[in-house]
């Protein structure tokens, strides 16, 4: 019986203890915390770079309208060294893609090559007649040509990267094997420039 009174007083005196509480509700919630805040910093740079990848893509074709050739260039190779000085180093050259394709309209942008659909089905079957716009010898599902067009072409330039995330949990949730891909887009139309003065393309 003294025992059994001994035991239920020392219990109350656990209940009532109050000391390392804070520790362990800290134990409980850190996790979810630490969480978040990575979770703020992931959104925060994904969002850094994709503004710069924007801005990137704009001056590259501020440049890629006018013309222009610096001597000992072409003009795709200054495009990717606009690209660098305007990604603040953020950007892994190496892995970028910048793409630039040609067209005739901005109608045209993102369109398939025109095809004689014989099945009636809305997609392009091998063995129907195409319009091979781009003139590459196979239907394409965008008619854009490779390059930085000549004077008074429609010409859309295109940055991917596959920017990696800090933790594979945050990947996983925004990405895919631990990278999310990144695109900006810019569409102009090429200056009527002499072609002789301005060195071509």
């Amino acid at each position: 019986m003294f025992g059994l009174q001994k035991l239920r007083r020392r219990l109350r005196q656990i209940r009532a203890d109050q000391r390392g509480a804070t520790i362990l509700e800290f134990a409980i919630i850190a996790p979810t915390l630490m969480l978040f805040v990575v979770g703020i910093f992931e959104v925060a740079m994904i969002l850094f770079v994709s503004s710069l990848l924007e801005g990137s893509v704009r001056e590259a074709a501020r440049y890629g309208i006018t013309g222009y050739v610096y001597e000992g260039y072409d003009r795709i190779a200054v495009i990717r060294n606009i690209v660098k000085q305007n990604s603040a180093g953020m950007i892994d050259m190496e892995k970028v893609r910048i793409d630039t394709l040609t067209y005739q309209s901005f109608s045209a942008i993102g369109q398939p090559e025109p095809f004689s659909d014989t099945n009636a089905n809305g997609t392009w079957d091998a063995g129907e007649a195409f319009n091979d716009v781009n003139g590459n010898g196979v239907w394409d599902p965008d008619m854009g040509v490779n390059g930085a067009g000549s004077p008074g072409d429609i010409v859309v330039y295109r940055i991917t990267y596959d920017w990696p995330m800090v933790t594979s949990f945050m990947g996983d949730m925004l990405g895919r094997a631990g990278l999310i891909q990144l695109s900006a887009s810019y569409a102009v139309r090429n200056e009527p420039w002499d072609i002789g003065i301005a060195g071509g393309s």
